[in-house]
């Protein structure tokens, strides 16, 4: 294994590449995005350092189905996929632990997929933006509109109401950039189910 460190909006793979390494973040999140054919493409999952990405590859030569990106700037260990299959084939607690993870990654798509066809723009972005914070372990996170936007599927206008709406409420404030958690309970509070549905079908997974 070797540690280094990625910047915001890194692609580490596309979808059809070869998983030739797996990652271990310590700290920040990387987006796992479904793309379509347009080009378009919206995250099903993020990781931070409660998981792994690639770990698949451990059990055999894996695909990558989605575009996986830095969307927080991060540490992680990473270490070859041809390395990572040696020390899977000698440990069963690792080769569950790629199994299992796998699952964890399943669960968090569809939740997702589930609240973006049936929850509000403003739920969906205050679930998102909770996301990320506990991900960066900070109440204060770099993210663009633009960024936001295509997270969540939905034009930029709309995230720009719903953070002003947001920050005019006192939960938020944004500029540059940069969005700071001012009212954390009133966020939680805009933000639909799926938020506590995220972290709790995600404990019940063992690792």
């Amino acid at each position: 294994m070797t540690t280094v460190t990625l910047p915001q909006n890194l692609v580490l793979s596309e979808t059809g590449d070869e998983v030739d390494h797996i990652y271990f973040p310590h700290n920040g999140m990387l987006s796992l995005l479904a793309v379509m054919r347009d080009g378009k493409a919206i995250e099903t999952a993020t990781v931070g350092r409660e998981g792994t990405v690639g770990a698949m590859a451990g059990l055999r030569l894996y695909i990558s189905m989605v575009r996986v990106v830095v969307q927080l700037p991060m540490t992680t260990s990473r270490i070859s996929s041809a390395n990572f299959r040696k020390a899977v084939a000698t440990s069963e607690p690792l080769r569950n632990m790629c199994i299992h993870y796998n699952e964890v990654l399943l669960t968090q798509a569809r939740i997702t997929a589930a609240c973006n066809a049936l929850h509000a723009v403003e739920a969906r972005f205050a679930r998102w933006l909770l996301q990320s914070a506990d991900r960066a372990e900070s109440n204060t996170v770099g993210l663009t509109q633009e960024l936001m936007a295509e997270m969540l599927g939905v034009r930029r206008t709309s995230v720009t109401e719903v953070a002003g709406k947001l920050q005019a409420a006192g939960s938020i404030s944004y500029a540059r950039g940069v969005i700071r958690i001012i009212d954390r309970a009133a966020l939680e509070s805009s933000s639909c189910e799926c938020y506590q549905t995220l972290i709790d079908q995600t404990r019940k997974i063992p690792l």
